[in-house]
Formats: C-alpha cells, structure tokens, sequence
C-alpha cells in the first residue's frame, strides 16, 4: 500500500485504518505499533510477530525479540543469540551472533567472540570483527570504538577518522555527533570540527538529530539551536525547545509556549500551556487544559477541545475527546471514532 495506516482502538483491542477512515485490519490485538517500512509490530500469543499491511502474520518462527525491517531483513533474537528473517518470515541468516544491528548500506553490525565486524546479505564477513563496539553505516562511513575510543571506517574497513572521540553517532547529511565527556559537538566527513564539543547531553532527547536541518542544543540547562554547519542560529535563551518543522520550532519562555523561526524570532507568541512539533503545517498546542492546532502563522485551524493531540501525519492526527479516540484530517473533521 501506498498511504500509511493508522492504529486504532475498539474494546482495548487494536487494529489499523486507512487515511479515509476505512477499517483495514480489524481491532483484535492486545498490542500494536506503527507501520515501518511495509510491516508492524504485534502482540500474538505473547510474543511480537510482524505483520504486513494485509493483516497476514509472520509465523514460520517465533523469537524472544524482533527487530524492524531494513534492506529487506529484520535482526531476531532467540534466547542469547542473533539472525535475520526475510520479508517472507524465512530464516535468512542463521540464528548464530552474540549480537546484531539492523542492516545499512548492505552491512550489518555483528560480534561474535567479544568483538564487531560488518556482515553482508549473504551471511559473509564483508569487515572481520575486530573493533570493541560499532555502529550502522551512513554515507559511506560507520562509527566504530577501538581501544577505548571511536573513530570511522570506510565500507573496506579501513580507518577513514582516526579514532579520538569518547562517543560517536552517525552521518546524518553530512554531520555527525561526536561526544567528549558529557559533551557533543559535530563533524564533518572529512573528520574535520565544525563545532567543538560543548553541549550538554540530556537522556531522553535526540541529542544532535537534525529535523528542517536544525539540531536542538542545551547549554548551562537553556536550549537553542544548531545547523548543519556548525553555527548556533538560536543562542540558547529558552528552558525548552523542541524540533523544527514547516519551519517553525515550539520553545518555553516563562513558563508559556511559543514559536521561533531558523533566525531566532519569536514569531508565534508565547502564550500556551504546552505546544507540539509543527507537521503538515499544522502543530498541536493546548490552551485553557484543552489541546487544538495551529498553523504556522499561529491563527487557530481546528479549536482546543480535546483531551490530548498527536501530530498530524500524513493528513490525519489522533485525538482524545471525551476520553474516546478519533481521527481529525486536516479541516478537523472526524475521519474516525473509537465507538
């Protein structure tokens, strides 16, 4: 299928519909995740099976643990060891690493004896494992740790950034996260600092992520705004920010919500209890304990009446009103309700 599909709700079973509204698969398991990449993630006699967008499970094994699709192979693990299924729910590649990471540019991350190499699709050592820890490929280029710090190597394996960080992520357009202590910076595919590490790492945020080419950055507990190439657009003046889109990012100042743009400006006033990522231009923001949407020049498009608000995802956005779920399309139509 082309359009996504939507989870939804029906006596505390889930099942899926389409961006009109129509049932597609009918509410029937305990649990459900979204779609990705043409497959979910759900419960089926207690264990997480994939399903595809069909409704039709994956059965042929069952594992203590399933990953997403990439490249068109999932990693699985059964009890302490690692293999990979096919899109047909096949055993690709035997149940046999000590551990594995999704597959990227036609490597995957595995160990086996206490150290990390690359695998191919074909279940051959494409880089022997030889490093403590590595990442996914990205650009050409994976993090790897070597002795007690990281670096990058090519997809032949050979040391492309020598390694002298404390943390490394990956290339993500260009940039990628280095760590030095508690810090990040980036750098570029040359290795070369654009911005030395001097940024606070915070659990639970994205940590250097770009949306809208903007990274979200904290100093002394403030958040502001980084680019792609190093320069801090938004000085860190806000006791929160979230992540750009359409252009516009939520930030708190005393305690109220409002917007900026890439240069900085305040240009939708704080003046909400809590505010959302802007998608579809549309953001959800809550005013007087009840949640609505805004679009980017601030004006109301669809009124705060409801429980909660998600952000709109291809055309739909799930709300909670009067403790029910429903599904607004653009004009805050029903497209859906939980019965």
């Amino acid at each position: 299928m082309d359009s996504p599909l939507y989870i939804i709700r029906e006596q505390r079973r889930y099942g899926f519909i389409d961006r009109i509204g129509d049932v597609v698969i009918e509410p029937q398991y305990v649990e459900v995740e979204d779609f990705y990449n043409g497959f979910a993630r759900v419960r089926f006699n207690d264990k997480l099976v994939h399903m595809d967008e069909m409704g039709r499970l994956l059965l042929k094994h069952f594992f203590n643990y399933i990953g997403y699709f990439e490249e068109g192979l999932a990693r699985v693990q059964l009890v302490h060891r690692w293999g990979y299924i096919d899109r047909r729910g096949n055993l690709a590649i035997p149940v046999q690493y000590e551990d594995a990471g999704d597959f990227s540019e036609g490597r995957a991350a595995a160990s086996l004896g206490g150290y990390y190499g690359y695998i191919d699709t074909a279940n051959e050592w494409a880089i022997p494992p030889e490093f403590e820890q590595a990442g996914p490929f990205s650009h050409g280029l994976a993090a790897v740790q070597i002795g007690e710090k990281w670096g990058y190597i090519d997809q032949e394996g050979v040391l492309a950034i020598a390694p002298q960080f404390d943390g490394a992520g990956p290339f993500q357009g260009g940039v990628a996260v280095i760590q030095e202590g508690a810090q990040w910076g980036l750098i570029d595919e040359a290795g070369q600092v654009i911005a030395e590490p001097q940024f606070e790492y915070i659990e639970g945020l994205a940590n250097g992520a770009f949306f809208d080419d903007m990274a979200v950055v904290v100093q002394e507990g403030q958040y502001g705004f980084i680019d792609r190439t190093g320069n801090i657009c938004v000085p860190p003046r806000f006791t929160f920010a979230g992540d750009f889109g359409n252009g516009r990012a939520p930030v708190e100042l005393h305690n109220r919500f409002g917007y900026v743009d890439k240069a900085g400006e305040l240009v939708i006033k704080a003046g909400f209890q809590d505010a959302g990522v802007f998608a579809n231009n549309l953001a959800q923001v809550r005013n007087k304990n009840h949640w609505g949407y805004i679009g980017t020049d601030g004006q109301w498009r669809i009124p705060p009446r409801y429980r909660q608000a998600m952000p709109f995802r291809a055309g739909l956005a799930l709300v909670d009103y009067e403790g029910g779920w429903q599904y607004l399309n653009e004009q805050g139509d029903v497209v859906w309700r939980e019965s």
